[in-house]
């Protein structure tokens, strides 16, 4: 069972948003929003190539307008109001699935092994579905 990064008593229920360390109240995350630095994380290239000399992410390799999957909130707000959605996340075993590839530390390798169940399969091109298709409600209103 996972502790408290701050207290080490209580089990996590928050992530921080900056370092992702796991903390379990308020009073830890005050505790803790006064040390916490951002975490660096490497590069999966040769930074020497690209003239970068320190561990660098994607945010340095990329300028905004360079990023071709970004949704427009507009958009986002749409899986929002899904009753699909809503319904399919009655589903115990999905919120579990969703909690484990939010929580792990290698997310590239817990989405690999949810994409393995149908069920998150189904959610995932749901939600694709609704993005994709309010793009096109979006540029072509009838």
């Amino acid at each position: 069972m996972q502790l408290c990064s701050v207290c080490s008593e209580q089990t996590p229920k928050y992530r921080c948003p900056t370092c992702e360390i796991r903390y379990c109240s308020l009073g830890c995350y005050k505790k803790h929003k006064d040390t916490c630095l951002p975490v660096v994380k490497p590069c999966s290239y040769n930074p020497e190539d690209a003239g970068c000399s320190e561990a660098c992410g994607v945010k340095d390799l990329l300028h905004e307008d360079d990023i071709i999957d970004k949704v427009p909130l507009q958009r986002l707000q749409l899986l929002g109001q899904s009753n699909e959605l809503r319904d399919l996340l009655c589903n115990p075993h999905l919120r579990q699935l969703l909690r484990s590839v939010d929580g792990a530390q290698r997310k590239d390798e817990a989405m690999k092994a949810a994409m393995q169940e149908p069920l998150f399969v189904e959610f995932s091109d749901r939600c694709l579905k609704l993005v994709e298709d309010g793009a096109t409600a979006l540029t072509n209103p009838q």
